[in-house]
């Protein structure tokens, strides 16, 4: 496994524009790329008419800006098909860096909620991968959030939400508020994610004393590198620290320390929290280290297949964990992934995702591949068996079988 830093990167707007593409170009090569396995996880704008514009907008950004592919984590709703979700699951897993961006984020959180999601962005942070954050999904990250399309569209009253708080246990219990200078409004404040300077003093009489509002303007970039403790500050503005009406602005080109962001907000007296550990797990009743021994085999077995792409194989494995599943105890809470039934969800993505690139191999080689089998027939007919031989033997190398027979030359993808 490779030893990944572990990154965090905050986008006040502008995600997808030339202004934010340093910022993008430098996470991507903290992890050694591009290339670079990237996924976009597209849930904060599911509920949006034009979601399939959004992401085929992104992906165009990441293909032609960034010489980075990236994939989609298409998790649109908690509640969709259990295949697409597992497929997405996979992706996130598997990915080393997450993109998400524009959106509600009320509507992510109400799909991410009781789901792997949270649990996945978790262990990038912790583990080693990069999370790219902007707009909505930006506002996701903290302890607390803000549902901005129901205050500002619909007139609710401005309230705080439970947030995924993915950055408590890096010393930084916070709100995150993206658009932190956003100046639309013109005529009205919109300032702090549209919620303006009324809403906001007001929200802030209503938080924890020990969390603090990390404000990111527009086209802007925080990059938190977790391993370090060191921060860096790009794009055209700054990001702000704010408790209790005060605030401490960093300029762009600053490298504070996550300590200095915690001491610009409650003075020298409070240093990093100390990381939280996890609690124990609870006794379950069966010899866990067993069925974790079997699970780890078939897993193993099933990596075999997917690589050497038999994907009967594969499908043999997931079945034959079937037993296993059935007598085990309940799952653990939050899809553990010690859990058998966690394992065999996360194999049934992987191999849907594998499906699906296969697919898309021969979709895009097919046409190509039928016009050289064509000439490789007319050179077998004329005897010019150094030019097919030639013909297979370079497809071969590219990956592609060739099947010879009386009637007719088929062809195979290989590993």
């Amino acid at each position: 496994m490779r030893d990944l830093p572990r990154i965090l990167a905050i986008m006040g707007s502008g995600e997808t524009t030339s202004s934010m593409a340093p910022a993008h170009r430098v996470v991507l090569a903290r992890l050694g790329g591009p290339p670079v396995r990237a996924t976009l996880l597209d849930t904060p704008y599911g509920f949006q008419e034009n979601a399939a514009d959004i992401t085929a907008a992104a992906v165009d950004y990441f293909a032609t800006r960034l010489r980075n592919p990236i994939s989609v984590a298409s998790f649109r709703r908690s509640d969709a098909d259990a295949i697409e979700r597992q497929a997405a699951i996979a992706r996130i897993r598997d990915a080393d860096y997450v993109f998400s961006g524009p959106g509600s984020p009320s509507y992510a959180l109400r799909h991410w909620t009781g789901t792997e999601v949270p649990r996945l962005l978790a262990e990038k942070l912790e583990h080693g991968g990069a999370l790219v954050t902007a707009s909505a999904a930006a506002l996701t990250f903290g302890r607390l959030t803000v549902p901005v399309y129901e205050v500002y569209k619909v007139g609710e009253d401005a309230r705080w939400l439970a947030g995924l708080d993915l950055l408590t246990p890096f010393g930084l219990p916070v709100a995150v508020i993206p658009h932190y200078d956003n100046a639309e409004g013109r005529g009205h404040d919109t300032r702090f994610s549209f919620l303006g300077e009324r809403r906001l003093r007001r929200l802030e009489g209503e938080m924890p004393d020990d969390t603090f509002i990390l404000g990111i303007d527009e086209h802007t970039s925080l990059m938190l590198d977790l391993g370090t403790g060191r921060a860096t500050i790009r794009g055209r503005g700054g990001v702000t620290v704010r408790r209790d009406g005060q605030s401490v602005v960093f300029g762009a080109g600053a490298e504070p320390t996550i300590d200095d962001l915690r001491v610009a907000a409650f003075g020298a007296r409070k240093g990093r929290s100390a990381h939280a550990a996890a609690p124990p797990p609870e006794a379950n009743g069966r010899d866990d280290s067993v069925v974790q021994s079997q699970v780890t085999d078939s897993e193993q077995a099933f990596d075999a297949a997917l690589a050497r792409l038999d994907l009967a194989a594969a499908a043999r494995i997931l079945v034959g964990l079937e037993d296993l599943v059935t007598q085990t105890g309940e799952p653990a809470p939050g899809g553990s992934a010690e859990d058998p039934r966690g394992s065999v969800r996360a194999m049934v993505g992987r191999l849907v995702v594998t499906t699906q690139e296969v697919a898309a191999r021969a979709e895009l080689v097919g046409p190509l591949l039928d016009i050289l089998v064509e000439i490789r027939r007319a050179a077998r007919s004329s005897g010019d068996w150094a030019a097919a031989d030639a013909i297979r033997d370079r497809l071969r190398a590219l990956g592609l079988e060739l099947h010879d027979s009386d009637e007719e030359t088929t062809w195979s993808l290989r590993p």
